[in-house]
């Protein structure tokens, strides 16, 4: 892909898949979607690949994935952006977290978490380590210090978005098996790839709030966000790897098939005569209709307000 630089003052969009399996018709409709937004501003659209857990990502998959978008007409700018390569910028700004005293240890397990009525190591964290304090040989996450004050954004979808400080407070920014956590990570890409808008699924919503912290914290610029709502199965189940939704198939007629799909999903259903056309042409007749998903946010709307 080619090398261009991107100004500051440019559109910059992404798409940033975990190579933890194949595209689904999920994955395709938030790709489309971002790469929609930002072919319609003239802009430019990265893909990064977020592959820092290298043991939930086979080999080659990466490849997979790469090919998938390309059959469905969905090309990039730039070179793909890979996570694994970047660990020494995502050790510096843990370092400049912890200096700054927004940090704490936490040993806490997943059976103790759950004992404790908390799902996962990510919000709603109990405070349990900030008064027990692990030893200092104790295998340990590193959580963020939400002091007080709430944190808000506009988003470009889904309206103004707020929560307080108890409710963001504890999430995880290193994990106990030493991989950055998805907050930090997310934040440190977004200002390195100068990404002005982030278009993605609803059912990463919430997890905006744990990004824009760790942006304020660490004096990083913030793109603007639009959250749409995800695919749903006929369990009314999200379409994930995890619910075990079917890939996308390798043949240009399923690629065809697919971003038709995509596209009526995204409030664009195609005429007949394009429906059963190559991708990139039907991705050249929905630049050409009026975008009833994705909305054009103001530059004015940019970042969180904290409070």
């Amino acid at each position: 892909m080619s090398k261009k630089i991107v100004a500051p003052d440019r559109y910059c969009g992404r798409f940033a898949p975990t190579p933890s399996g194949p595209l689904h018709l999920g994955s395709l409709k938030t790709a489309t979607a971002s790469w929609l937004q930002a072919r319609r501003q003239d802009g430019v659209w990265l893909l990064r690949i977020d592959d820092l857990d290298q043991a939930r990502c086979p080999i080659g998959m990466d490849a997979v994935i790469l090919r998938q978008l390309e059959a469905c007409g969905l090309t990039w700018d730039m070179s793909v952006w890979y996570q694994r390569e970047h660990l020494a910028s995502y050790r510096a700004a843990r370092d400049a977290l912890w200096d700054q005293d927004q940090l704490f240890r936490c040993d806490c397990t997943r059976a103790a978490l759950r004992a404790r009525g908390i799902d996962g190591n990510q919000g709603s964290y109990d405070g349990h380590c900030l008064n027990h304090p692990p030893g200092d040989t104790a295998l340990t996450a590193l959580r963020f210090r939400w002091r007080t004050g709430t944190l808000a954004f506009e988003d470009g979808a889904a309206g103004r978005q707020q929560t307080t400080a108890a409710a963001l407070d504890g999430f995880v920014v290193w994990r106990r098996d030493g991989i950055p956590g998805y907050a930090l990570c997310c934040a440190v890409d977004e200002a390195a790839m100068r990404i002005t808008e982030v278009v993605r699924g609803d059912d990463l919503l919430h997890e905006t709030f744990s990004q824009c912290a760790v942006m304020a914290a660490l004096n990083l610029p913030r793109p603007r966000y639009q959250h749409l709502p995800v695919m749903l199965d006929d369990h009314g189940r999200k379409l994930s790897k995890q619910n075990h939704a079917t890939p996308i198939g390798d043949s240009a007629a399923a690629a065809a098939t697919a971003m038709t799909t995509v596209l009526r999903q995204l409030g664009l259903p195609p005429p007949s005569a394009v429906a059963t056309a190559p991708p990139v042409e039907q991705l050249q007749w929905a630049l050409s209709q009026s975008d009833p998903t994705v909305h054009r946010s103001g530059a004015s709307g940019a970042g969180a307000d904290l409070a």
